[in-house]
């Protein structure tokens, strides 16, 4: 696990494999749980700090799916759009997903 951690940051994964399956895929998945916590804890009158700690919790994830589908399109030996689209993408998603 650590191994595929290490080389998910340094970009070594493909391309595909670094945007859909690790930052869309997981990262939804991750982000929407965390949503779903945040909610649940506001609405159960937990304190508001608390709630945006787990907000917050998948931070450290989206900052590796980042920097991992940056580094992955750096490698990407397909069309150099493709590497460029896949940037910008992860860039939105992430923002979204902070903003959501």
């Amino acid at each position: 696990m650590i191994t595929l951690i290490r080389r998910l940051w340094a970009g070594e994964l493909s391309l595909r494999r670094s945007f859909w399956e690790f930052a869309i895929l997981y990262g939804f998945a991750l982000n929407l749980a965390a949503t779903f916590g945040y909610l649940s804890l506001l609405a159960n009158d937990a304190s508001p700090v608390f709630a945006y700690l787990v907000f917050f919790l998948p931070l450290p994830y989206d900052v590796l799916t980042l920097v991992a589908v940056w580094r992955s399109a750096a490698r990407y030996q397909g069309p150099p759009l493709l590497a460029d689209l896949a940037r910008a993408a992860i860039v939105v998603w992430i923002l979204l997903e902070l903003l959501a």
